[in-house]
């Protein structure tokens, strides 16, 4: 039976779904909503990427209700924008790999290569859609080796629709939007006043009434953690929002995307303490951490350690649980890679595409209900 909350999420979602344009901000005393459970924050934070995407469709609204429902403290998304200018949930810059667009006549004559980190991309992309039009469209699951019966039943949400579930959930729960390729989308969409991507994104936030400093008494009531690979893009919000933010951290191949710094570069101890003015956290990509060799754990690296002598948190992505990704050494257990990262690696907070699992998994080592009365908050 779905629960109460569900069903309310549902329907906020049905009323709004019917708009063309994002909707209008609630009354605040719609989203005042008494919450009996507060974030718990004893714990490193398990954080569903874009939702519960391990079972549903990635950042579909069903994905983050499914994610909630098991446990998650924060769900995690991708902004981007359309042509008209409306925020949407949604990972990629094109539409092919998650979504019907090849198979709908009327957008043939929309495929389109544009250059993209330095690279030359060719795809139907969301920056020539409009929110009417991505909102026909019809997603499935990336990977073909996950359950396909949801394929083609959920639509891209827009960033107000996702804010609406967290907030309408029967509990606290915290959002972690990322501002993604934020220079490839102010290059193709404009907003009046000269308003750039950046400041359309933390408005929307704002409208919601997501503020405070990490641990503060507002961000506890919403908590929000603000994530982009564009450090430039972390440091220009810094003078809009005391939000707290990570600069996220690819694979030791790729150059930030907005000033074409090296992994090295910006992992170095000067550039932690340059960013750590800016940011609360990093979150690296996994094998950056702890390389591999052959499918085997390496030794991990000191990035953890350096990052928290500067008080940083470290939340690292992302753990998923098909063997495919789970390295030899964990015998096709998740639960072993998340004692590794939880115990020997230490870190503050998990990117998983099963949010459940991680959820029992931390059910299990540190319940809940056995949180001391006096157990102090994380300080990372």
């Amino acid at each position: 039976m779905a629960s109460l909350w569900h069903i309310s999420v549902v329907v906020v979602l049905v009323l709004l779904g019917g708009s063309d344009a994002n909707p209008v901000a609630p009354r605040r005393s719609q989203l005042d909503v008494l919450h009996k459970k507060p974030l718990q924050t004893f714990r490193p934070f398990n954080i569903a990427h874009r939702g519960s995407n391990g079972e549903i469709p990635e950042e579909t609204a069903a994905a983050y209700v499914r994610a909630i429902e098991e446990g998650a403290d924060f769900i995690e998304t991708d902004i981007l924008a359309s042509k008209d200018g409306h925020l949407i949930c949604f990972h990629d810059v094109t539409l092919d790999d998650t979504t019907d667009v090849a198979d709908r006549a009327e957008f043939a004559g929309r495929k389109r290569t544009y250059e993209v980190e330095r690279a030359n991309v060719t795809g139907w992309f969301v920056v020539d859609f409009t929110l009417r039009e991505l909102k026909s469209l019809r997603v499935k699951q990336r990977a073909t080796f996950r359950d396909p019966q949801y394929n083609w039943k959920y639509n891209i949400i827009t960033f107000d629709e996702f804010i609406l579930i967290a907030l309408y959930a029967d509990r606290v729960v915290g959002i972690y939007p990322e501002i993604k390729s934020p220079i490839f989308i102010n290059q193709y969409v404009k907003w009046s006043g000269g308003k750039k991507f950046e400041d359309k994104f933390v408005e929307t936030l704002v409208k919601y009434g997501y503020k405070g400093e990490y641990m503060s008494e507002d961000w506890l009531k919403k908590p929000l953690f603000i994530q982009s690979f564009a450090p430039t893009s972390l440091i220009y919000i810094s003078n809009m929002t005391k939000s707290p933010k990570l600069l996220l951290i690819d694979d030791t191949t790729v150059q930030t995307q907005d000033t074409n710094q090296s992994y090295s570069e910006i992992t170095s101890n000067g550039y932690l303490k340059f960013i750590s003015k800016y940011v609360i956290g990093i979150g690296p990509w996994k094998d950056t951490v702890v390389p591999p060799e052959n499918n085997h754990l390496g030794p991990p690296n000191d990035l953890v350690a350096r990052a928290h002598a500067l008080n940083l948190q470290v939340h690292p992505y992302t753990f998923r649980n098909e063997n495919l990704f789970l390295h030899f050494n964990f015998n096709q257990d998740p639960y072993a890679e998340y004692e590794y990262w939880l115990t020997e690696i230490g870190v503050d907070g998990l990117f998983t595409d099963f949010t459940g699992s991680l959820h029992k998994y931390q059910e299990w080592t540190s319940p809940y209900q056995m949180k001391p009365k006096n157990a102090e908050q994380n300080t990372f």
